[in-house]
């Protein structure tokens, strides 16, 4: 759970169909460009859940934590309007509640949770610390860097409207 009617996961399967229907879900938001997994989209339908999908590539050749050392250290594209616009339907109460997800949870869902906690004006070393906890050794200082120049500023008169 990240705050209440917003929760996070790595792609779910048949296996979590029944948790996620404990969870009264009305909508789920995808961090991925490809196709949601046709047995997801059924589940959803049969369900009533809304699924709004963001394409935000992946990209296993990041830099983790492991590389900053490296002057090396290629830059991952993060789309910041994407983000913008996935941020707007999370924090819009009427698709809560919501499950925001990407094929792991680590990466794509993380920078949209940090985001969330720049809005929600957590200092920058807790949204770090949230991150880390769920990237572990995966983690990428390009997502850091995005969520720590990440101009909240615009997204501010949304949260007026939610309890944020």
């Amino acid at each position: 759970m990240v705050d209440d009617g917003i929760f996070r996961s790595g792609l779910p399967d048949a296996a979590n169909f029944r948790f996620l229907l404990s969870l009264n879900l009305r909508s789920i938001v995808y961090l991925c460009p490809e196709p949601y997994a046709e047995e997801n989209a059924r589940f959803l339908r049969t369900n009533g859940i809304r699924l709004h999908q963001f394409a935000v590539e992946g990209s296993k050749s990041g830099p983790t934590v492991l590389d900053t050392m490296s002057a090396q250290e290629p830059f991952v594209h993060i789309p910041e309007e994407t983000i913008r616009e996935a941020l707007k339907v999370v924090l819009d109460v009427r698709n809560q509640l919501v499950l925001i997800h990407c094929k792991r949870g680590k990466h794509r869902t993380g920078c949209v949770v940090g985001c969330l906690r720049k809005l929600q004006k957590w200092c920058l070393s807790s949204v770090f610390d949230e991150y880390l906890h769920f990237a572990a050794a995966k983690a990428r200082t390009t997502d850091q860097r995005f969520m720590e120049l990440f101009d909240a500023s615009s997204l501010m008169h949304l949260t007026a409207a939610s309890q944020y």
